[in-house]
């Protein structure tokens, strides 16, 4: 049990415990069709506790969204961190992506994506759009960055590549929800990025 933030009675309920229940439910079912009810079910409280806790669904959410990017998102920016190269980089965050949206121990795909189908909210939905716009100007920088270090020729597209992964990645999450297996997915990263106009003699392609 966890003790009010007002100084009140203990909360009947582990507020991490029932945080995680809902991030799970948000995934597997996407944010409109998923209601109150099946909300408390899931985390094992009343509905005056969960109000209480998360003040609303909204707003319950919105601290899903921040768990699941903190949790199960956070490995894309570290495959672009760690890896010495930007390729390597990207083939990382590809496969990791197909491993991620894949588990059998997680709703598959990506809740950022599933969510988004058939959503409601204009709010939820702006939200949601703006954290998918982000992804994609983040790397963009880093492919003008690959661009100034030799990696892609001068003159590249860096904006075009960096919509082109964004649409692989929302492709290979959604295509996880239809049952396409983690090799399947592996695959298609491969092919993916064979399609961008690497320059040669650079450090870090596959099989170097």
């Amino acid at each position: 049990m966890t003790t009010s933030p007002r100084g009140g009675r203990p909360r009947e309920f582990d507020r991490a415990t029932a945080l995680e229940r809902a991030l799970v439910l948000f995934w597997d079912r996407g944010y409109e069709t998923t209601s109150i009810a099946d909300l408390t079910a899931a985390m094992g409280v009343a509905p005056p506790s969960l109000y209480a806790a998360f003040g609303s669904k909204r707003a319950l959410f919105d601290e899903v969204l921040d768990a699941y990017c903190e949790r199960y998102r956070s490995f894309m920016v570290r495959a672009l961190r760690e890896e010495p190269t930007f390729r390597r980089g990207l083939e990382r965050l590809l496969r990791e992506a197909a491993a991620a949206y894949t588990r059998p121990d997680r709703p598959p795909g990506c809740l950022v994506v599933s969510t988004a189908v058939n959503c409601g909210s204009p709010e939820v939905e702006q939200s949601l759009r703006a954290l998918r716009n982000s992804g994609v100007e983040a790397l963009e920088h880093r492919i003008d960055a690959a661009i100034r270090a030799g990696e892609l020729p001068v003159g590249t597209d860096a904006r075009s590549l960096a919509v082109f992964t964004g649409v692989v990645l929302q492709g290979m999450a959604q295509q996880a929800r239809d049952g396409t297996t983690r090799r399947e997915l592996e695959s298609t990263a491969l092919i993916a990025i064979s399609a961008w106009p690497w320059s040669t003699a650079v450090p870090g392609r596959t099989g170097d």
